[in-house]
């Protein structure tokens, strides 16, 4: 669909990379990087220029999985990377939302704001270790507290303020936090949501915070922001770093909960450094041109990924509030206005947009915009030929496939590669990706296969907080299969294709298995939602309780119109044909919604345990889904079948 002219290849810092390490192709580089780690980082760190105190020469004292110890003897901080070298004038963010006009912010003005929230935190008692817990939206404050917060050798943990408060305290009292900063409430396709009720319930479930500093954000006038930060006064002390061991930690990020507790995933400061480096730089290729884009919430991985792109020279841009209203473009405006380069989204915004009907450069000048990213989700093929045909040919669609779990991406995007339709352009540097049968041996291209990473990433999580044995931790990604050395099984389908892009098949653990035939969801969602009128699906398998019986497969479908027995008689004959007579679903009803998290995952294995008579408090925690009617849709089904 789109291959890079060779002046744009020789443009990009992955081929300058690639030629300094006397590479002729991005395969043969990989492999490099996969089969000689220390050598790999260890030219990241250089290139880059980290800046530590210590000696660098050790970088992988332990390969072993989970334990890895890379740079033991130096001490860093991430945040001091993300100023360093970055003038007073130059702009570094631009930030918009349903409450604020547009207006950008120069570095000086995000170091003077990242100063005196650091100088606050310290009158408040914050120091190395302790954990500064957010519920904040997208917005310049938010970033300017994350890496104040950081910079004290302190952890960071954020939500975004449209979690309820069970939701946030599930996660947050788990770390134990000293301080939390939050907002009166925000604002959301153009509905006001007051907030504080929410925050005197943080304050109060979490006996371990000190003090709560509220940013008046629906009404500037309300909160005590600038009364525990205080501008700074003539003859402070400028902003300064504290540095600490490559794995300490950083911050705290958290698995969806959408089934049990949350996971509370902890990174350290060198890999997240490390790692960061290397995708915003040859995976991303964002440069001084740049203005790059990711609609996200703080309470989603791609927050911190956007945040990271600033240790490029490259410009972001935040937006707080409902990507679709008043108006489906309303981020294509906001591309336009803020002149978007690189324009960072979900699969399922881009797949909506296409139902929505929307043209994006409808009266709109988007002749900035290079590259479109797409991650939550597969990417359709649909949705591949939809930014093609209304975008242009001229613009790189990447689609990337990672988890919060590295903060990272294990496949996606090469600026010197071809787009295939439907698929991602490549395995990422340093990530010694496999496809492996259930048994554990590979599987050939072309086969479908448990995404498993068999070396270590600096970006691996530190562990889990509260974890202190590692059992919790081992058992999330190393205990799947019994090889010496264990292997990161991370939960995904993915075939790797003979030209080395990969084709991301759904979640493994929610595979549909009928008689003997496995097959990932994204599968037959790509047939399902070929169906004219057909706008989300939803698909569980469900086993019988006899076990000679074959499973029972429902489909469930959105629609625009009616649901006919001629549309049914379509979507099984699509099913049958573009996957499998054995696949096609045993009966198709119309919902209203489909269920999905705040960052647009479907709930198929929630939705699958209700099927197996879970209890639906204990399957899926109501405030970190997105549309919670939608679930309950599913409860009362369940029930009443």
């Amino acid at each position: 669909m789109w291959t890079p002219s060779q002046e744009q290849v020789e443009a990009t810092e992955l081929y300058a990379f690639q030629t300094e390490q006397g590479y002729a192709d991005y395969e043969s580089l990989r492999v490099w990087s996969v089969e000689h780690p220390e050598e790999f980082w260890r030219a990241v760190w250089d290139r880059y220029g980290v800046v530590a105190d210590g000696d660098p020469t050790t970088v992988l004292a332990s390969t072993e999985m989970p334990g890895a110890q890379w740079f033991p003897d130096v001490a860093l901080s991430f945040s001091e990377h993300v100023f360093r070298g970055k003038a007073d004038d130059a702009v570094a963010l631009t930030h918009a939302s349903e409450l604020r006009e547009a207006e950008t912010w120069t570095w000086g003005r995000l170091r003077a704001e990242t100063a005196r929230i650091r100088a606050g935190l310290r009158v408040l008692g914050v120091g190395r270790g302790d954990r500064v817990a957010a519920y904040l939206p997208n917005i310049p404050e938010a970033l300017a507290a994350m890496l104040a917060t950081t910079s004290l050798g302190a952890v960071w943990s954020s939500c975004s303020p449209d979690f309820g408060s069970s939701t946030v305290l599930d996660r947050f009292d788990q770390i134990e936090p000293t301080v939390l900063l939050a907002v009166d409430g925000y604002r959301y396709g153009g509905k006001d949501f007051d907030r504080r009720d929410t925050v005197a319930e943080l304050a109060a479930g979490l006996p371990t915070v000190t003090r709560t500093v509220t940013l008046g954000y629906l009404d500037p006038a309300a909160g005590d922001w600038d009364e525990a930060f205080p501008d700074l006064a003539a003859g402070d002390r400028p902003l300064e770093f504290e540095r600490v061991p490559f794995d300490h930690p950083l911050w705290i990020l958290y698995s969806s909960g959408t089934s049990g507790k949350p996971k509370a995933i902890v990174h350290g400061h060198g890999g997240i450094l490390l790692e960061s480096l290397k995708i915003t730089h040859l995976h991303l290729d964002a440069g001084p041109d740049d203005r790059v884009f990711w609609f996200t919430t703080t309470g989603w991985m791609m927050w911190n990924f956007l945040v990271s792109v600033l240790l490029t020279d490259a410009q972001i841009v935040l937006y707080d509030g409902n990507p679709t209203a008043p108006d489906p473009a309303v981020l294509w405006e906001l591309a336009e206005r803020t002149g978007i380069t690189i324009f960072g989204t979900s699969a399922a915004y881009l797949h909506g947009q296409l139902k929505l009907g929307v043209e994006p450069t409808a009266g709109r000048d988007l002749s900035a915009l290079r590259a479109v990213g797409s991650t939550g989700s597969p990417l359709s093929v649909a949705g591949f030929e939809w930014v093609y045909d209304h975008l242009g040919r001229d613009v790189w669609l990447f689609s990337i496939s990672g988890g919060t779990d590295v903060c990272s991406a294990f496949v996606g995007g090469v600026p010197t590669l071809p787009v295939h339709v439907g698929e991602l352009q490549a395995r990422a540097l340093g990530v010694a990706l496999e496809a492996w049968d259930e048994d554990g041996r590979p599987v050939p291209p072309g086969v479908v296969g448990e995404l498993v990473v068999t070396r270590p990433m600096p970006s691996m999580p530190v562990g889990f907080w509260n974890d202190p044995d590692g059992h919790r931790y081992r058992e999330a990604y190393f205990d799947h299969f019994d090889t010496t050395p264990p292997v990161w099984r991370h939960g995904d389908w993915i075939e790797l294709t003979e030209h080395g892009s990969a084709i991301i098949h759904g979640r493994s653990d929610a595979t549909i298995n009928r008689g003997g035939v496995r097959m990932g969801t994204a599968e037959i969602y790509a047939a399902v939602l070929s169906v004219e009128g057909v706008t989300d699906a939803l698909v569980v398998d469900i086993p019988d309780t006899d076990p000679a019986a074959d499973s029972w497969m429902p489909l469930f479908v959105v629609t625009d119109r009616d649901l006919t027995d001629a549309m049914v008689a379509e979507i099984r004959q699509r099913v049958r044909e573009e996957c499998s007579p054995r696949h096609m679903p045993n009966v198709v009803v119309r919902v209203p919604a489909v269920p999905r998290t705040l960052t647009g995952k479907i709930l198929e294995v929630p939705v699958k345990k209700l099927f197996l008579g879970a209890d639906p408090e204990k399957v899926a925690a109501r405030d970190a889904l997105a549309n919670p009617d939608a679930f309950d849709w599913f409860v009362d089904y369940v029930n009443r079948r």
